[in-house]
C-alpha cells in the first residue's frame, strides 16, 4: 500500500527517471519538484472527479450518450447551464441523425471525448429567453444546427462565416467554458441567441430538422461556388441523407440533376420520387464513358472512401467537383485530369447562421424537406446500425419529446 498518495500519482503520471546518480547520491531537488507537480496534478484530478455530468451545471437534463468506442447509446443524466442574458432555452422536439453522429460515437475521427450526447439537427420550442433577446419569444419554433458559439469578433464572424471561426464551438463534443457541449439527443438545450434559427411556419418540424445540417451542407457550396445557374448540369455523387436533399435543392435552382451512385436499385426512386433527371451507376464503365465531359459541377456527398477519378472524368472543361462528405481515410487525388481539363476540386463543411437561415427560408418557399424515418429514442442503436449499412431513406429523425414524455 502506498503511504503518500501524491507520490503514487507521480509514479503513474510522470516519465521514469534515474533517482540515483552514478555515486548513488539521492537527488532530493528532483524528488521535491516531482512530488509538488504530482500533488498539483492529483488535486486537479480530484476536482475533475467531483464534477459529475449531472451536477457540474445547474439545470438537470436527460439524454442518450455513448460512453466508449462501441458507440452504443444509453440513457444519460447530465446538466445544462442557466439561461443567460443572451440565451434561448429550448425544449427539444425532434433531432435528426447525421452520419457525423455515427462517426463521433465510434471515434472514427479520433477526437471524441466520452461521454458524448450527439445530435446537431435540433428543432424545438422556446421555453425561456434572456433579457437581451429580442428576436425570439417563448413558444417560437426554432432550430439549432452544427454550432452553438464562436468568438463573434474575428474576420470570419464579422462576415457571417461563424462556421470558419477558429474558436467555433460545435453543438456537441466541444470544450466550452470548462465543460463540454452535449447535443440534441436530449430533452433540452440552452443556446446563445446568435446561433438560434427561426423555423419557418410551413416547414414540418420533423422532416425539416435534417435541413439544419444536410440542407446547409449542400446549399452553402452551391451558393459559394456558383452552382446555381438554371439549365446547368449538376451531378450528385451518393444518394443518402445529403444527396437526396441536394437533388431537391438543385431542381429548385433550375438545374439538370444526375445522380451518381453505386446502387442501381436506387434509380427509379431517384428519378420518380426525388425528381432527378438521370442516373449513373458508378460501376457501369460503358455509361460512365458515354457521360464523360457532360456535367458542369458535381457535389460529392459520399462519406466512404471512394475514387475521385471517375467523377473528374464526368466534368466538362472548367468543371467543379466539391466534396462535402467526410470519409474517415484520405482520398487519392489524381492530378492529370485536373490539369488537363482545367478542373477544380474544392470542399465545404456547412454554413454560417445568416446563410443557414436563408437556406431554411429557401426550402420553405420551395417546399423542400428531407425524406425521413421517424424513430423513438430507444430505437437509436438499431438506427445507427442501419445507418452504417446505408439502410435508411434517407434520414432518421428522433421523436425526442414523445420519447422522453413516456419515461
Amino acid at each position: 500500500m502506498c503511504i503518500d498518495s501524491t507520490w503514487c500519482v507521480a509514479s503513474l503520471l510522470l516519465p521514469s527517471f534515474n533517482v540515483y546518480s552514478h555515486s548513488h547520491t539521492f537527488n532530493t531537488t528532483l524528488l521535491s519538484n516531482t512530488k509538488q507537480n504530482a500533488r498539483t496534478e492529483y488535486n486537479n484530478r480530484i476536482q475533475e472527479m467531483a464534477k459529475s455530468p449531472e451536477t457540474e451545471l445547474p439545470i438537470k437534463a436527460l439524454g442518450w450518450a455513448a460512453t466508449d468506442t462501441s458507440g452504443i447509446l444509453s440513457p444519460f443524466q447530465f446538466s445544462r447551464r442557466e439561461n443567460g442574458e443572451d440565451d434561448v432555452a429550448i425544449k427539444i422536439l425532434f433531432c435528426g441523425v447525421c452520419h457525423s453522429d455515427l462517426h463521433t460515437i465510434k471515434n472514427d475521427w479520433g477526437f471524441t471525448t466520452y461521454p458524448v450526447v450527439p445530435g446537431h439537427e435540433i428543432v424545438g420550442i422556446v421555453t425561456k429567453v434572456g433579457n437581451n433577446v429580442k428576436k425570439f419569444r417563448v413558444g417560437d419554433k426554432v432550430g439549432v444546427g452544427v454550432m452553438v458559439e464562436s468568438c463573434q469578433t474575428c474576420e470570419n464572424c464579422q462576415q457571417d462565416l461563424e462556421n470558419h471561426c477558429p474558436k467555433t464551438v460545435y453543438t456537441y463534443n466541444s470544450p466550452y467554458k470548462g465543460t463540454r457541449t452535449q447535443g440534441g439527443y436530449s430533452d433540452s438545450v440552452v443556446v446563445h441567441q446568435r446561433y438560434v434559427l427561426q423555423f419557418p411556419d410551413n416547414l414540418p418540424l420533423d422532416a425539416g430538422a435534417p435541413l439544419l445540417c444536410a440542407g446547409i451542407t449542400v446549399y452553402s457550396p452551391m451558393i459559394y461556388y456558383g452552382m446555381t445557374q438554371p439549365g446547368k448540369h449538376l451531378g450528385v455523387a451518393g444518394l443518402g441523407g445529403l444527396g437526396h436533399v441536394a437533388i431537391k435543392i438543385g431542381k429548385a435552382f433550375g438545374l439538370k440533376v444526375t445522380v451518381i451512385s453505386t446502387s442501381p436499385d436506387k434509380e427509379r426512386e431517384a428519378i420518380d420520387k426525388l425528381g432527378a433527371d438521370a442516373f449513373l451507376v458508378s460501376s457501369d464503365s460503358e455509361k460512365l464513358k458515354a457521360a464523360r465531359g457532360t456535367i458542369d459541377y458535381i457535389i460529392d456527398t459520399i462519406s466512404a472512401v471512394h475514387p475521385l477519378l471517375p467523377l473528374l472524368g464526368l466534368l466538362k472543361l472548367n468543371g467543379k467537383l466539391i466534396n462535402v462528405g467526410l470519409p474517415s481515410k484520405p482520398l487519392e487525388l489524381p492530378v492529370f485530369p485536373l490539369v488537363g481539363g482545367r478542373k477544380f476540386i474544392g470542399g465545404s463543411n456547412f454554413g454560417g447562421i445568416k446563410e443557414t437561415q436563408e437556406m431554411l427560408d429557401f426550402c420553405a418557399k420551395h417546399n423542400i424537406t428531407a425524406d425521413i424515418e421517424l424513430i423513438r429514442m430507444d430505437q437509436i442503436n438499431t438506427a445507427m446500425e442501419r445507418l452504417s449499412k446505408a439502410d435508411v431513406k434517407y434520414r432518421f429523425v428522433i421523436d425526442v419529446a414523445n420519447s422522453f414524455s413516456s419515461l
